[in-house]
Order: structure tokens, then C-alpha cells, then sequence
């Protein structure tokens, strides 16, 4: 079945959401910090004649690609590039509306790939979507939150005497627990146990031991393990009354506080915390207050969480890379990322010769498909640009991204590469975006050779002809 219709509907659904906010709604919207790159062909005639022309196409081109990312955010890869005409005509041709600042700008610098170069650092205009979010069915949640990875989620909540204080106190409420893990099922979550994982992952982990295989022991050991730990405290005082009316003595339990927080287990990351102090509440038992709170807790956690992290535009992974040779090659490949569409942000954060570098990337795409996203739109293209198969992509965990980088180049080699192969951006780049960027026979030439089928769908005016029968039916 071609499923080009659906891709259409869902992708005009989303120009629907983001047009909605539109002119003067943008100046009360939500903003996306956007790291994007510009190019320009500095062989263009137009720009020969006047090089102030090439400086401000080069800044326009770095808008636009920060534009699309964003709009990538939200709309599927494939449907973006099926549907650019549409995309750039409605959204990325309108930068004015969109991009509220630029935050900064680097030097332009020419290539030696035959290309001018401008990185810009932009807050764009995104519009609030998390509203649209806020009223979706349980039906519409779980599904959300499946595309988003299906995190599984364990809870631990102690409970201690606010008089007393002493972590010595401290107990774990079943009751507590039971109700938030019904509050956070019951949104559409899947509810983990971190003991029995324990257990199992253990249990795992010496088998695969026992049988030599530490690769499958380590792998093991990650697959038991939920992604996010909620931990909470409840601190109680009892209370001894004597009514007025009849004399009797009663005790009244009062919460005096609760505090909880979520940590992402293969980072260690806080990325949830609140705390409440309530005013004037009172219990006649210790049970009730818990199963009051196990409720606030959850409503308070399951919201918040869904709103402000599963249902963002983006997400920051860390993404570790094994091999790379040189600080310098790093900080080429920081460069390579910047341009690549679902790349929002790149922080090269440590870099180790004989061992992992580490970067922090801001990535948009579904955590359900985040493996394929990671090999097709970042590995591929890179490999193209260096002609040989030097990245590997070894696996995803959580937010955790393992790439390995080995070359039979010498260093040197590797540099000339990077600097003088077009960007790997280009390397799936629309003949549309090619037509409007390329100018010159030379340029086209080097695109050619990373993408040599957008530029021959350029060169048929945009229409693609198969080489046969077979490449025309494999296609339809």
C-alpha cells in the first residue's frame, strides 16, 4: 500500500499546528535554541559581482536549515523530504516570522570543498504545541508515548516521622507506591520493578558470564535496567487532639511535606523534581494520608512528565564515540553534525585519545525508531562524505548513542576528507535543495559524488527517470 497519502495528511496536520501560531502569536510562543549551517556556491555569477550578495544568501541558507530542523521536530523525516517544495513554500522561506534572534554567528569561511560556510546559533519560533498535547485521550497518551521510547518507569517511596527525622526512620510505603504506580499505569506509562529487575538482570548477567560472552553480560545488565527512577519522601507528624465537645482524645496524622524527583537511569540526568507542603490537611490514619499522596504524587508526576519531557520536540542523548584519532577530527565531525536536519545542538564535551570521546547532542526524531534514525541520517551520510565505511553504529540505550570510528587513512588523510568532501549534509539533500544551492559545474561535481541522485533528478528538472523496468516498479 503506498502510504504517501497518510505522510501528506499527517504532515499538513502539523503546518496546521505550527501555522496556527503565526504573525503576531509567535511573540508569546515557545522558542527551540537551534545550531544550523548556511552554505552558498561562491562561483555563482550573482555573487562574483557583488560579494555582499554571497555574505547574505550564506545568512539567509543558515536560517533556513534552523528553521527545518525545528519543523523537523514535528514532522516524520520521509514526509519532509516527500513534501520540501510544500515545507519550503509555507514555512522555511518565511524566516522574518520565525527566527526571533540570532544568538550568533561564525566567521564565513570558504572550503576547500568549493563551498562558503556560516555556522548560526538561532532561537526559533516554534509556537505552543504542548498545548495541543494536554488534551489527548488515554488512548492518544499511550500511543505518544510509545513512539517515545515506552520508557519503563520504577518507584521508591520512604516514608519517615517530620518530629524525629533521622534516616534511620526512613521505611518504604507499599501503599504509597501502589497507588502512584497505578496513577502513573493508568496514564499510559509502563510500571517497572526495580527488585525483581535486579534479580533477573543479575541472573542474566551470570549466564552470560559463565558461558564467556561479557558483551551479552553488559548487554544484559543495561536491558533489566528501568530508564527512569522515580524517588519520593512523605514526612508525617502525629498529632494528639482532645475535642472541645466531648473530651476525647484523638490522633490526627498531618503531612508536614513530600518531595520527588525522577532520574534517567543511564545517565544519572535529574530531569524531574517537585515538592509540596500542605496547608491545613489532616488524616485519621497513616494509610489514608499515604493513599492521598501516592494519588497527588502521580497526577503531579504523570502530567508533568508527559508535558515537559516524553512530549518534547527534542531530546539530549549522549552520544559516545570509540577511535576517534585527533581533538581536530573531533571538532570536524562536531562540524558535520551541526548541519545534519535532526541535529539541533552539539556540545563537544571531552575527548579521549585512547578511549571514548563524549558529545551532548540535542536531537529531534522518535525514540521508537531512534536506532534507524541515528544509522540513516547521521552514520550513512557521514560515511558517504568520507567515502568509506569509517563510522559504525553500535548501539542505542536509553539516551545513550555508541559509535565507533576506524580508518585504514592516516590522519592527515582523514583531515583532507573531512575538509575537502562536501557536507554531509548534502549527502541527502532534495534536488531541490541543490538546485537552489549549486551554481557551478565544479561544485556540482563534488556534490555529485556523495549524491549522485538528487543531482540527477536535478538535471532532469526535478523529474526522476529509473534506469530500467526493475528500478521503476522497485520504486512504485
Amino acid at each position: 500500500m503506498n502510504k504517501k497519502p497518510i505522510h501528506t495528511t499527517l504532515l499538513l496536520s502539523c503546518f496546521a499546528l505550527l501555522m496556527a501560531f503565526s504573525g503576531t502569536t509567535y511573540a508569546a510562543g515557545k522558542t527551540m535554541i537551534v545550531t544550523a549551517e548556511g552554505l552558498a556556491d561562491p562561483e555563482a555569477d550573482t555573487y562574483k559581482r557583488d560579494k555582499g550578495l554571497l555574505i547574505d544568501a550564506l545568512r539567509e541558507d543558515a536560517k533556513k536549515q534552523a528553521i527545518e530542523k525545528v519543523v523537523g521536530a514535528y514532522v516524520e523525516s520521509e514526509s519532509l523530504v516527500e513534501n520540501y517544495t510544500l515545507i519550503h513554500d509555507r514555512i522555511m522561506t518565511k524566516t522574518k516570522g520565525l527566527i526571533k534572534s540570532v544568538i550568533k554567528e561564525s566567521r564565513p569561511w570558504k572550503g576547500k570543498d568549493g563551498f562558503m560556510h556560516m555556522l548560526i546559533k538561532a532561537e526559533v519560533y516554534v509556537g505552543s504545541v504542548q498545548e495541543a498535547l494536554k488534551g489527548m485521550s488515554r488512548g492518544e497518551r499511550t500511543f505518544h508515548i510509545k513512539q517515545s521510547g515506552n520508557p519503563k518507569i520504577s518507584v521508591s517511596i520512604t516514608v519517615r516521622n517530620a518530629e524525629r527525622g533521622g534516616n534511620n526512620d526512613r521505611e518504604r510505603s507499599p501503599i504509597a507506591e501502589n497507588i502512584l504506580k497505578e496513577q502513573i499505569k493508568g496514564f499510559g506509562y509502563r510500571v517497572w520493578s526495580k527488585e525483581a529487575a535486579a534479580n533477573l538482570k543479575q541472573q542474566d548477567a551470570e549466564s552470560a558470564m559463565l558461558s564467556g560472552q561479557t558483551d551479552a553480560a553488559a548487554s544484559a545488565v543495561r536491558r533489566r535496567v528501568s530508564d527512569f527512577e522515580i524517588g519520593g519522601e512523605a514526612k508525617f507528624k502525629k498529632i494528639d487532639l482532645t475535642l472541645k465537645a466531648s473530651g476525647l482524645r484523638i490522633t490526627k496524622y498531618k503531612l508536614t511535606s513530600w518531595t520527588v524527583n525522577c532520574l534517567y537511569s543511564h545517565t544519572g540526568e535529574e530531569i524531574y523534581f517537585n515538592n509540596k507542603v500542605p496547608r491545613k490537611k489532616t488524616w485519621a490514619s497513616e494509610d489514608e494520608a499515604l493513599e492521598d499522596i501516592g494519588r497527588m504524587i502521580g497526577r503531579e508526576f504523570s502530567k508533568s512528565f508527559f508535558e515537559e519531557h516524553l512530549s518534547a520536540a527534542s531530546q539530549i542523548y549522549e552520544l559516545h564515540v570509540l577511535g576517534l584519532p585527533t581533538y581536530d577530527v573531533g571538532e570536524l565531525f562536531k562540524k558535520e553534525m551541526i548541519g545534519l536536519r535532526p541535529i539541533l545542538n552539539v556540545d563537544f564535551r571531552n575527548y579521549d585519545a585512547n578511549g571514548v570521546s563524549l558529545f551532548e547532542v540535542e536531537f529531534t526524531g522518535s525514540s521508537n525508531n531512534f536506532a534507524k534514525l541515528v544509522n540513516n541520517t547521521v552514520v550513512k551520510p557521514l560515511n558517504a562524505k568520507l567515502q568509506e565505511r569509517a563510522f559504525r553504529f553500535n548501539s542505542v540505550q536509553g539516551r545513550v548513542i555508541k559509535v565507533s570510528f576506524s580508518s585504514e587513512s592516516s590522519e592527515q588523510e582523514i583531515m583532507n576528507k573531512f575538509n575537502n568532501s562536501p557536507p554531509a549534509s548534502l549527502v541527502s539533500a532534495t534536488p531541490e535543495r541543490l538546485k537552489s544551492l549549486v551554481q557551478s559545474k565544479a561544485a556540482m561535481e563534488k556534490v555529485a559524488s556523495i549524491n549522485p541522485e538528487a543531482v540527477k533528478a536535478m538535471a532532469n528538472d526535478g523529474n526522476e527517470f529509473a534506469d530500467d523496468a526493475l528500478g521503476a516498479v522497485k520504486g512504485f
